[in-house]
């Protein structure tokens, strides 16, 4: 029997592969935060820390996991006779190990661990880059769709035409079947995984336009509440907050960090 095209072949197997690994099942870790310093209180089921340091008090408690990201709601207050400047990008923590002992940056291993929260106004400015790219990546892929079906249809028609029993013909009608079902199926993971991203990037741009602690000034007697994003460190067993405002101020905070394996089973839709 005379062998179909490599192509032909390839785009079955991605099929069968997809297929396989949409049913299987897959580990996440949720990240959850807990407080272990300062002035802590239960507040609606969750525990609340205050630390106040040179007349600037911030009140944080641990929001949710969000993407990419672990979320403290937080309360600055400025209890000094002068306006502060409050910016979200000014928390830093350092990762701590199980012994509250410091973790090596994996990029760097002469360097500490340490990351910056998310700074809102940088995050939203390149929501329109986001974007962007994602419709190149759709166009991408439709060309690569269109070189695939060109493909197909000239090996179908090759193999068709040449087929020299009815058993060979048959063949050749099933695994091509097969492949125009794999495009089909390629397209329709395409503009899917298009709507979702773009979908998210909608949501990105509300969580930094909407529910992010904004930068701005804070005057003497008011306080301000929003989101701080954190990048997340899985390895991390402590996280050792600092609230900076330079030249005046550092508020420490220190969160417990736990990681709960939960098992998914993604089913195919």
């Amino acid at each position: 029997m005379r062998l179909f095209p490599i192509p032909t072949y390839a785009l079955c197997a991605c099929l069968l592969a997809g297929a396989l690994s949409s049913c299987a099942p897959t580990l996440t870790a949720t990240y959850q935060l807990e407080p272990v310093s300062g002035d802590i209180a239960t507040i609606d089921g969750r525990p609340v820390t205050k630390a106040e340091q040179n007349g600037v008090g911030v009140v944080a408690s641990f929001e949710r996991e969000d993407l990419e990201f672990v979320t403290l709601d937080v309360e600055i207050k400025n209890r000094t006779d002068h306006p502060i400047e409050v910016n979200p990008a000014d928390f830093h923590f350092v990762a701590l190990g199980s012994a509250q002992d410091t973790l090596q940056d994996s990029m760097n291993p002469t360097t500490v661990l340490t990351r910056s929260a998310a700074d809102p106004s940088y995050e939203v400015s390149r929501m329109a880059f986001k974007r962007k790219e994602e419709e190149k990546r759709l166009k991408r892929a439709k060309v690569f769709n269109t070189i695939l079906m060109v493909a197909t249809i000239a090996s179908d028609v090759s193999s068709s035409s040449n087929s020299r029993s009815y058993r060979e013909y048959a063949s050749n009608r099933v695994v091509h079947g097969l492949a125009y079902q794999g495009l089909a199926v390629k397209r329709a993971v395409d503009y899917s995984t298009f709507a979702n991203r773009m979908q998210r990037y909608d949501y990105e741009e509300y969580r930094w336009r909407e529910l992010a602690l904004k930068a701005n000034t804070l005057a003497s007697g008011e306080s301000v509440r929003g989101f701080v994003y954190l990048p997340k460190v899985q390895l991390a067993k402590y996280l050792a907050i600092n609230y900076t405002i330079p030249e005046q101020t550092n508020v420490p905070l220190l969160f417990k960090q736990d990681l709960v394996q939960q098992k998914n089973t993604r089913k195919r839709r």
